[in-house]
């Protein structure tokens, strides 16, 4: 069966927190959060840690992963993550895992595994779920995503999509959620094609992919998992992490690039 490969690109300078890898969380660190719900998933055949900093390298190392020294002139984690891949021939289907995200469903991942080895014509597969939060629809730091009755991508926004124009429309709102399937032809691909208008305009990667033809299947789900863009939004995930991850997802604002 054709391999399937989560990777975890990781950075140390972020501008709003760096050194946000290795910030402990709930007595570890976050990055080996990720690492450990990301091994949990049935569907990987390999989990790689895909990092510039030898400090988060040495880190991983050290509770077991394993990990991948790529360039420091990436520009995304995208681009992190197709440098590692060039160099994997056997992997088929590679998985895009935020490394901030410590709550991420391993059914998640399982499914997103699911729908490349299922769906031969399935290029690129993201997630996607309903807010819980009205008042987080109208937030530009909340991604949302327009589905067509395929369930692939129409566009996604930082804007309100669907806009509520009939007083009586009650349109399904969905909050975009920062994780990536792809064949492997496919990633290798988007990171050769250059940036395009609608990606610029609105600050969002995946628009590459649609501008330039290419289906993106959404995988919805009940709900997301947050993840920690400041340090402001340690206090709640760690609280989720402590409590077995049963509490409701907090309202915060969420980076997408």
């Amino acid at each position: 069966m054709a391999k399937a490969f989560g990777i975890i690109p990781a950075r140390w300078d972020s501008s709003r927190f760096p050194g946000k890898p290795l910030y402990l969380i709930a007595g570890k660190p976050l990055l080996q959060h990720v690492w450990e719900r990301s091994r949990r998933a049935k569907a990987l055949d390999s989990v790689v840690v895909a990092t510039d900093d030898m400090r988060i390298a040495e880190a991983a190392f050290g509770w077991g992963a394993e990990v991948a020294l790529t360039s420091r002139r990436h520009q995304s984690g995208t681009d992190r993550m197709a440098e590692l891949v060039a160099k994997i021939r056997d992997a088929r289907f590679l998985i895009n895992i935020q490394g901030d995200e410590p709550l991420i469903e391993p059914g998640l991942i399982d499914r997103i595994v699911a729908v490349l080895r299922d769906h031969a014509k399935v290029q690129m597969v993201t997630a996607a779920h309903p807010f819980s939060e009205t008042a987080d629809i109208r937030s530009p730091h909340q991604v949302k995503v327009v589905l067509d009755r395929n369930n692939d991508a129409l566009y996604f926004s930082r804007s309100v999509i669907p806009f509520e124009r009939a007083a009586k429309a009650q349109p399904r709102h969905l909050r975009h959620q920062g994780i990536y399937g792809y064949r492997r032809a496919m990633l290798l691909r988007l990171v050769r094609w250059k940036p395009t208008p609608l990606e610029i305009s609105e600050s969002l990667e995946q628009l590459r992919a649609l501008e330039n033809g290419v289906k993106i299947r959404v995988v919805v789900t009940a709900r997301g998992s947050p993840g920690v863009d400041t340090l402001e939004d340690v206090p709640a995930v760690e609280q989720r992490l402590l409590s077995g991850g049963k509490s409701a997802v907090q309202r915060r604002p969420r980076r997408h690039v």
